[in-house]
């Protein structure tokens, strides 16, 4: 991922988006703090990324997003809203509401009932870095995830009651990975557009546990 956020940079590469899925671990950002790590029954790797510890493992979508912002709009409050805009267009996908909080970073799921105690749940978390205006790292969509490994920590230091994690699998969506690339395909196409500033179309590594976007 370095080196091809330095290709990007001198134009000798194209824009890139990952898609993987990591075996179970948890990530700690620039913001990590000690107290937040509860229980590290998994390994635990520093990231140079923005925020806190959250978690990654089997049946959650990682996108690592790669895009030359200097083309693009040098704005990072704007890009981090793009992709909460970009989830928030694929989860239209599957009939979920995903929605932005001005407060906390990543997309949420309203799920308060008449009568019942607010609850929000995190859908999808988002991490990134942007060096030279070209960005990387990015996000993680909830698809159906062992939710109960978010435990050993406080997933990006938030702490209130009322606030959890969910996944489209616990709201009761039957989605496939096939089915969540699907959806960020098209959304990315209606939020980010082509790419821009490289000599081929985008591209997205294929691999071991990795999808084309």
């Amino acid at each position: 991922m370095e080196r091809r956020v330095a290709e990007i940079r001198r134009g000798d590469a194209p824009e890139l988006v990952w898609l993987l899925e990591h075996p179970p671990l948890y990530t700690a950002g620039t913001s990590a703090r000690d107290e937040d790590l509860v229980d590290p029954r998994f390994p635990v790797f520093k990231s140079p990324r923005g925020g806190q510890y959250t978690y990654h493992g089997p049946g959650q979508r990682v996108a690592y997003v790669m895009l030359n912002l200097a083309s693009r709009r040098r704005d990072v409050r704007g890009y981090v809203a793009a992709l909460e805009d970009w989830i928030i267009g694929a989860l239209a996908d599957f009939g979920v509401t995903g929605e932005r909080r001005e407060e906390r970073v990543g997309v949420w799921v309203d799920r308060k009932r008449p009568g019942a105690t607010a609850q929000e749940d995190k859908i999808a978390a988002i991490g990134v870095r942007i060096r030279h205006w070209v960005s990387f790292h990015g996000i993680a969509l909830n698809v159906a995830p062992d939710l109960s490994h978010f435990a050993g920590i406080i997933p990006c230091g938030v702490k209130t009651p009322g606030f959890g994690v969910t996944s489209l699998a616990e709201l009761a969506v039957p989605a496939t990975m096939d089915d969540a690339d699907a959806a960020l395909k098209r959304s990315f196409g209606v939020i980010f557009g082509p790419a821009r500033a490289a000599p081929a179309p985008a591209e997205c590594a294929v691999g071991e546990n990795a999808a084309a976007l």
